[in-house]
């Protein structure tokens, strides 16, 4: 019997669907904090562990609250990451973010097929859910581990408490007697 139960194997469906809507937004913004370097993609995968790894907590709290708990530590854990990625640079890292352009599609003209002209009105057929689905269950997993991690570093310090505490105890009572 547990008084919290450990995290289960796979990602709960809520999880997988916080990473769809976050993901693009997520990986765009790694990219412009720390400026296209090929850190980025751990950088967000960090953060993605983060939040799975206290996923229900802010689930419940988020569902108690009525708000979106799990977005608010997503920013958080993004700005906490990103500042001990800037410090643990060897080098002063300086960001500038330029202006892109955006490319807007020429218009079709009246002679192009009837295919074309609705291939600018459809969404994209690139699958866009299946690197969410993982990406989440790469985070998942990996705060899974550090949860079992964190679960034998508490059963060793128990163990080793109530080692010392009897020790302390015998030598007591050998001293009163």
């Amino acid at each position: 019997m547990y008084l919290v139960p450990p995290m289960d194997d796979d990602p709960p469906p809520e999880f997988v669907t916080f990473v769809t809507g976050h993901l693009a937004a997520l990986r765009h913004e790694t990219d412009r904090l720390v400026g296209g370097d090929f850190e980025a993609a751990h950088l967000y995968m960090d953060v993605l562990t983060d939040v799975a790894g206290h996923w229900r907590r802010l689930y419940w709290w988020g569902r108690l609250a009525g708000k979106d708990t799990a977005t608010a530590y997503l920013e958080r854990r993004l700005a906490h990451r990103t500042k001990q990625w800037r410090d643990e640079q060897i080098y002063e890292v300086d960001i500038r973010v330029l202006r892109t352009q955006i490319y807007l599609p020429a218009a079709p003209s009246s002679r192009t097929s009837l295919a074309l002209r609705k291939a600018t009105i459809l969404p994209s057929t690139a699958r866009s859910a299946t690197a969410s689905m993982a990406d989440a269950g790469i985070a998942w997993v990996k705060a899974y581990r550090k949860s079992e991690w964190h679960r034998i570093g508490r059963l060793a310090a128990t163990g080793i408490l109530l080692v010392g505490g009897m020790i302390q105890y015998m030598s007591w009572l050998s001293s009163t007697y």
